[in-house]
């Protein structure tokens, strides 16, 4: 089967535009809403770091992108622009060709990515067969070629290795080896290092960002971790829950954040030769979808909480150049 001709894309345009996505659960009592107005994009070659605490709605936005809900979640609202193509109104089968070709993806989890009864080689080229128009011999090169290029020692020996005789590293390393493999235009990582050794975590966020900026790949990076976005991100988006509260340029989110909920984050990470003998932290937790409250969703645990924060839900607002807040602290009509 030959892999269809990717779209033409005008200079200077999104690589992925995600416009007002809205996801919602249907139950027997109401309908929950998990994903709120999310608005974003990314660039070609630009790592796009997605940030919050757990429920925030991180990996709901990449399930959502990539047509991985979990029914009987579904989008009831908005559209996912990919080279020029509606992704919420493909069919699954057409879905599933973008998200092995042109979209990788790669999980927390290396063994939900990795069938135990498969050698990684057969996973490899079963993926190159699937999507590109070359034969086995020309299959097994690349897949050789691409687990040593991730750094799997003595990749022809390994190729015919099972999942369970590698380590958890060394798994990961085979599942960014699989997003890779057909050149992807897009990689989406969800958490890809929460499960490793914080020495290991290191080499593989090093190696995805090596690999995607030789090959112009762009990501967006799923994370709880406020320190691999400062490291590894172009940009930065912070969610909460189920919309964007923050979203602009990494490091001017990290050394000026403006939503109390960003800097409530921030001030939660230990700093090196610090003397406080406590770490701050936000009061309170992540609302549950049937118990979010009116106006900015983070208000009950908000620190500068005033008058118009429980009304209306605050828009975006520009807080400076390229750099939105989704705060009335900025908000000319409702500056305290």
């Amino acid at each position: 089967m030959t892999a269809p001709a990717p779209t033409t894309q005008a200079a200077g345009a999104p690589l992925l535009s995600v416009r007002h996505l809205e996801v919602q659960f249907p139950t027997r009592r109401r309908t929950l809403t998990a994903l709120n107005d999310v608005t974003f994009d990314v660039m070609p070659g630009e790592i796009l770091g997605v940030v919050g605490e757990s429920g925030a709605g991180k990996s709901m936005t990449g399930n959502a992108i990539i047509g991985l809900l979990e029914p009987p979640g579904r989008i009831t609202g908005g559209e996912v622009q990919f080279l020029g193509r509606d992704l919420t109104r493909l069919e699954p089968n057409e879905l599933r060709k973008v998200r092995g070709r042109d979209i990788g993806a790669i999980f927390q989890d290396p063994l939900t990515s990795l069938n135990p009864l498969y050698k990684i080689g057969d996973l490899l080229v079963e993926t190159l067969q699937t999507h590109l128009d070359i034969n086995r011999a020309e299959a097994e090169r690349r897949a050789i070629a691409i687990l040593t290029e991730v750094g799997i020692p003595a990749a022809q020996e390994r190729f015919h290795h099972y999942p369970h005789q590698f380590s958890g590293g060394m798994r990961q390393r085979v599942v960014i080896a699989l997003a890779l493999c057909t050149e992807p235009r897009l990689v989406l990582a969800d958490e890809p290092t929460t499960a490793l050794d914080v020495s290991v975590q290191a080499q593989i966020i090093n190696l995805l960002k090596r690999l995607c900026r030789e090959r112009g790949t762009s990501v967006i990076l799923i994370t709880h971790d406020m320190g691999v976005i400062a490291e590894t991100a172009d940009r930065v988006c912070v969610m909460y829950a189920g919309r964007i509260v923050e979203i602009g340029p990494v490091r001017d989110v990290v050394k000026a954040p403006h939503h109390p909920y960003t800097r409530g984050l921030m001030a939660a990470i230990p700093k090196v030769g610090g003397q406080e003998e406590e770490l701050a932290q936000i009061e309170g937790s992540m609302p549950r979808l049937d118990a979010i409250p009116s106006g900015c969703a983070f208000n009950p645990r908000c620190p500068e909480r005033f008058g118009p924060c429980t009304g209306a839900v605050p828009p975006l607002l520009t807080v400076a150049p390229r750099h939105e807040a989704a705060c009335y602290l900025y908000s000319a009509e409702h500056r305290p």
